[in-house]
């Protein structure tokens, strides 16, 4: 079934819609302290984190130093154990690719493992318009599908679902294939959801999947879940297909393992997933299972031209989705607002990247730049510090409003003239405290009334703190 195309264009009704929707802001109240708790507790309990995030770091940051030789190592390895590589530059490639791949292998029905290159590149879109049927397999990829929707969360897609509509979905969607009752437990939901892709498993041609990590060492690709359903879409189908960005390499098992151990505990709060998977190459003669033919499709669409430039640090990025969780606007608003792929802070980063600053003005603005997603990254982003940057570019491309390159230009000129400044903003500072003085905060105030209409401003001091410090300075002399 076709999933409808967001437009991240439209972030400011989106996130209007999504704070008034009362289905919405019961799932992510009851998602966001389990996220969070884990993490942190996940963290607190291995005195070495820290380490452990910094040399996650340090082993991206190698990759990308030398990403050609490491891709043209994975390249070889992928040839010699007898798969396929295939290099496609945008989106519109990488899905024509594995188009063609499934109609050569006569692919009526197509099983997905979540993958979050290929929500990127549209491919249920692409195979379904190609005739292919397209069965999403992770439960929550599953559930969206059901909803005609994207996912809403980088590893949890279903978050934004209370139980009673997944409870509607399963039973409009599954009593024409005799489930009857409405199941509302959540073992139920499960168990029901298992018996029915269990079908799809059995029965699907090709089997596609994401990578979590691509080993140039050993050329293998690796899926981290906790359902197994990556397994059986690997291991059933007579063809077995994976697609991941270019960004995914890391040179050895080694590394894989010192990444596994960040990625887990900033993702679920867990030790490690129930499942970590590496697959290959196609079966070999004395295998007893997997598929005749193994092939990966590596996607740049944009990532090899962050390479060289300030943004280049997010291609480090793990997917764990731990800035998400942590992100008072994301955790107020959930992931459809963000319009595309990938929500949150790391998606307010990468969707200007890949879509462009001209339609995507919102995003990077729509950011406290309180830290905490920098602070929580795995793997050392300075996300602030990018928003940050996609601000001046936009500025410097003058997307924004005529009206706020001025003011802006104003402040500037002012800041740089701190004794001038300092004189200039006294007289508004001691005007704000005398119309508050009386109930201590200010019920409207001008130019602010999106700060007003849901709160109270408070009522400065008389004086500015660069005022009261000199006065403080003196006394002691």
């Amino acid at each position: 079934m076709n999933r409808s195309s967001a437009a991240s264009g439209t972030f400011r009704q989106r996130m209007r819609r999504a704070l008034a929707d009362d289905g919405l802001q019961q799932a992510m109240s009851r998602a966001k302290g389990g996220f969070v708790d884990k993490r942190r507790d996940a963290a607190a309990a291995v005195p070495e984190f820290d380490q452990m995030c910094d040399a996650s770091k340090d082993i991206k940051d190698h990759v990308l130093a030398h990403l050609d030789l490491y891709l043209e190592m994975y390249e070889q390895k992928v040839l010699e154990n007898g798969g396929q590589v295939h290099w496609a530059r945008t989106g519109e490639e990488a899905s024509h690719l594995i188009t063609q791949l499934c109609k050569r292998a006569g692919a009526g029905l197509v099983t997905k493992g979540k993958s979050m290159v290929s929500e990127e590149i549209n491919l249920n879109e692409t195979l379904e318009e190609a005739g292919i049927k397209v069965i999403e397999t992770d439960l929550g990829e599953y559930i969206v599908q059901l909803a005609s929707e994207k996912p809403s969360h980088i590893i949890a897609p279903a978050v934004h679902k209370t139980r009673d509509q997944i409870t509607e979905l399963f039973h409009r969607h599954h009593r024409p294939l005799g489930y009857h009752e409405r199941v509302t437990e959540r073992k139920d939901i499960v168990s029901e959801a298992r018996s029915v892709l269990r079908e799809r498993f059995v029965s699907a041609d090709v089997g596609i999947t994401g990578a979590n990590f691509l080993v140039a060492e050993t050329g293998s690709s690796v899926i981290v879940t906790n359902e197994g359903n990556g397994d059986l879409t690997s291991c059933l189908p007579r063809m077995q297909i994976v697609v991941a960005g270019i960004e995914k390499l890391i040179p050895s098992l080694e590394d894989l393992s010192a990444l596994l151990r960040v990625l887990a505990r900033s993702a679920t709060g867990q030790e490690m997933s129930a499942y970590t998977s590496l697959y290959s190459g196609p079966r070999r003669d004395e295998d007893p299972e997997g598929p005749e033919e193994y092939h990966v499709v590596l996607l740049d669409n944009g990532r090899s031209g962050m390479l060289g430039g300030v943004y280049r640090s997010m291609l480090r990025c793990i997917r764990c989705g731990a800035c998400l969780n942590h992100c008072p606007v994301y955790t107020a608003i959930g992931g459809h607002a963000y319009g595309w792929v990938y929500p949150g802070p790391m998606g307010s980063v990468l969707t200007p990247l890949m879509r462009g600053f001209d339609t995507e003005f919102d995003l990077p603005n729509a950011c406290t730049l309180n830290g905490v997603c920098k602070t929580i990254c795995p793997v050392k982003i300075p996300l602030p510090d990018l928003l940050r940057q996609h601000r001046v570019e936009q500025h410097r491309r003058k997307l924004t409003s005529s009206a706020g390159r001025v003011l802006l230009s104003i402040w500037a000129y002012l800041v740089r003239r701190p004794r001038f400044y300092q004189a200039v903003v006294a007289l508004p500072v001691w005007l704000l405290h005398r119309l508050g003085r009386e109930r201590g905060v200010l019920k409207r105030l001008p130019l602010a009334a999106g700060w007003t209409r849901s709160r109270d401003f408070p009522s400065p001091a008389a004086r500015t703190f660069q005022r009261q410090w000199r006065e403080k300075i003196r006394s002691r002399e």
